[in-house]
């Protein structure tokens, strides 16, 4: 056997192992909290605008629009919070894939029908929704599963059980 042959599969699993380390979820996790964050920010303070581009997806009936910009912004900064805090983040990273799918299927949609709209993700102005748009969903999507499936570190909620225990 040669030398070449034999580092394949070495090389194959140290990159296994540094894609499915719990640090990387770790990092993720507060990239994706953070991101979630950023992104709810703006919506709670001007839901009116964020109101604006949710009827502008042309998806959502009437009525509906008001209380989903109202609700889909603090959705996003409790989960976000949650997500880097360390506290239930399997259950809000879940929240956050949920709704991270809910926006890409939205945004395949959106481009299908050819609607030029901005994605309105962190501000009302933005540039058109492209294929990018949606590539970079799918990326962010990919985090959210990777930390739900890998993230092990530093998870807060295990502080509390103990006390509960303990009394």
């Amino acid at each position: 056997m040669t030398t070449a042959t034999q580092t394949k599969p070495v090389l194959t699993a140290r990159l296994m192992e540094l894609a499915t380390s719990p640090w990387l979820a770790f990092a993720l996790r507060l990239y994706m909290g953070g991101l979630f964050i950023y992104a709810s920010v703006y919506k709670i303070n001007y839901p009116a605008e964020f109101a604006g581009s949710i009827a502008s997806y042309e998806l959502v009936p009437y009525w509906a629009v008001g209380a989903m910009a109202m609700v889909m912004p603090w959705l996003e900064l409790i989960s976000g919070v949650l997500v880097v805090t360390g506290i239930r983040p399997k259950a809000a990273i879940l929240v956050l894939a949920g709704m991270m799918a809910l926006f890409t299927v939205t945004i395949v949609i959106t481009l299908l029908r050819g609607v030029p709209i901005g994605c309105g993700c962190f501000h009302s102005m933005e540039d058109p929704i492209t294929w990018k748009t949606f590539f970079r969903d799918i990326l962010w999507l990919g985090m959210t599963l990777h930390v739900y499936f890998y993230d092990r570190k530093l998870h807060l909620e295990h502080l509390f059980l103990v006390k509960v225990k303990e009394l």
